[in-house]
């Protein structure tokens, strides 16, 4: 097939410009993006497609499978209304300063009007950017299959992330560890903006810069807060990302989710979960727990993450020094996360337990449990699951915690903890007032409750090994059977029990890194 690069003239809903002219500084003069068409891809296929995001977007079922979409979303032609751009910014990877950064391998079509509001619509491993820094600016299908159920499994659990659209697959061969075929995802989020974006124009002291973005960021993202003027308004915006980035932190370790790589670059200003690499959901708990090979001193290990998070913050916040000027204001803001993580992560865990409203002794509660899940190595999901089902049987069958007391190797010192969590789960106690008292709700109610916020289901990395493996072989079945059920993952399933068992033996030798 010839390879060159057309345009096509399906239509699509392209916004015609991205915000207000005053907040288009950096854009126009091309400081934020360039002009990057993609390079083509030899024969060009489609690998999986994302049915419900697309019909959430409102766009044409029968045009999005045809041909030319096919060969525009591979990088072999321009849709009609798209212009390509690759964007720039800088970054701190692992805790070290970097310098300029940028997409090297995700090049954005555009952002379309939607249902679900503003999307931008990019291209992950479409080819070589200004930004590649001497790489190919390509991606393997086994990556591409990973971030596309990753992002997906994400959405199904509820918690903040980019979106996956479909992924194009070609024979054209790419070299990581070994020779693997290319692949591009496409991706959607309201906005790919990162900490790295505003790092970037703080560290080139390109203060009208750096104000342009943070007004653009303002202007489509975070309208109600334009009324404020000058520091405040920046103050503000510092603040409303330390707050949807302590909400995400809650988020990742209620499920038992380890990103792998918080580099400031990889940190959404929107509080999304972006760019899954070496990510992983933990089969055994281990708060120590090291999911990429590539983080030889554990800094990104699963109980650092807030940590990061917070310290990722505190980059942010010296970029946006310039715009904010006073350091109490500063200081004010990334505060926030001291209370707003611990916060989020109460709700979410008592929400995991059946405390649907917080007392004197919860916390330590939780962290006695978390302390024998990690003595005992429990599976974190199948742990909360059967929780779940025992509470909900409780009250009609007195071996309704047998199931989970198996998973345990010290079982008396689980037995002291239920026989507490029990007595708690049967108080009578007001979550507003000293006087008054709430009736007491049935286990079996709660237990219902606890099935809605506990997954059956998470995307377990030898999930997505079978996956890719049969995907080589050029079946792409289980990853349309795994985005399915992972859209739902509260849900029984029954035909697919299998995927909510236990890890195998030989998962725990699965290598994962920044290229997987």
């Amino acid at each position: 097939m010839n390879t060159k690069r057309q345009d096509s003239n399906l239509a699509f809903p392209w916004k015609t410009s991205i915000g207000t002219s005053a907040s288009q500084l950096a854009l126009a003069s091309n400081k934020f993006q360039t002009p990057c068409p993609p390079t083509p891809l030899l024969s060009p296929y489609w690998v999986a497609q994302n049915d419900a995001l697309r019909s959430e977007l409102g766009l044409d079922g029968q045009i999005w499978q045809s041909e030319p979409v096919l060969h525009a979303l591979a990088g072999n032609a321009v849709l009609e209304g798209s212009h390509p751009t690759a964007s720039v910014y800088s970054g701190h990877q692992f805790g070290v300063w970097a310098g300029q950064l940028g997409d090297g391998r995700a090049i954005s079509l555009g952002v379309i009007d939607t249902p679900q509001g503003s999307q931008e619509i990019q291209l992950k491993g479409a080819g070589p950017t200004p930004y590649s820094r001497r790489g190919d600016g390509r991606a393997v299908l086994r990556s591409s299959i990973r971030e596309f159920l990753a992002s997906e499994a994400m959405h199904g659990l509820g918690i903040a992330t980019t979106r996956a659209l479909c992924i194009t697959g070609s024979p054209t061969l790419v070299y990581r560890e070994e020779a693997e075929t290319a692949a591009v995802v496409t991706r959607v989020a309201p906005s790919f903006v990162r900490f790295g974006h505003f790092e970037h124009f703080a560290a080139n002291d390109d203060i009208e810069a750096l104000q342009s973005l943070a007004d653009q960021v303002i202007a489509q993202h975070m309208p109600e807060l334009l009324d404020l003027q000058g520091a405040q308004r920046y103050a503000a915006l510092l603040q409303e990302v330390v707050q949807r980035t302590a909400c995400m932190m809650a988020q990742w370790q209620s499920v038992g989710f380890c990103h792998g790589v918080m580099n400031t670059d990889n940190m959404s200003i929107l509080g999304l979960t972006l760019d899954y690499g070496p990510f992983q959901f933990m089969d055994s708990f281990n708060p120590n727990h090291i999911c990429n090979h590539s983080d030889t001193q554990g800094r990104y290990a699963f109980a650092r993450q807030p940590q990061i998070a917070n310290w990722n913050l505190y980059a942010l916040a010296q970029a946006l020094m310039p715009l904010i000027h006073d350091q109490d204001l500063v200081l004010s803001a990334l505060q926030t996360f001291q209370t707003a993580y611990p916060h989020q992560l109460d709700v979410r865990m008592g929400a995991k337990l059946g405390m649907n409203f917080p007392l004197e002794g919860d916390r330590a509660l939780m962290q006695n449990l978390l302390k024998l899940l990690h003595e005992s190595r429990v599976d974190y999901t199948i742990f909360w699951r059967r929780l779940s089902h025992a509470v909900a049987e409780s009250e009609h069958c007195s071996q309704s915690f047998e199931p989970v007391r198996d998973l345990f190797l010290n079982r008396q010192a689980f037995d002291d903890w239920q026989m507490g969590y029990l007595n708690r789960l049967d108080e009578k106690a007001s979550p507003s007032s000293t006087t008054s008292t709430i009736a007491r709700v049935s286990r079996q109610h709660i237990g219902q409750q606890m099935l809605r916020v506990n997954p059956k289901y998470v995307l377990r990395n030898h999930l997505g090994e079978l996956a890719i493996r049969q995907a080589k072989a050029g079946d792409f079945g289980m990853i349309q059977e795994l985005l399915n059920v992972l859209h739902s993952p509260f849900e029984e399933h029954t035909h697919f029990d299998t995927w909510a068992g236990f890890a195998p033996e030989w998962a725990s030798s699965l290598d994962i890194s920044c290229s997987s």
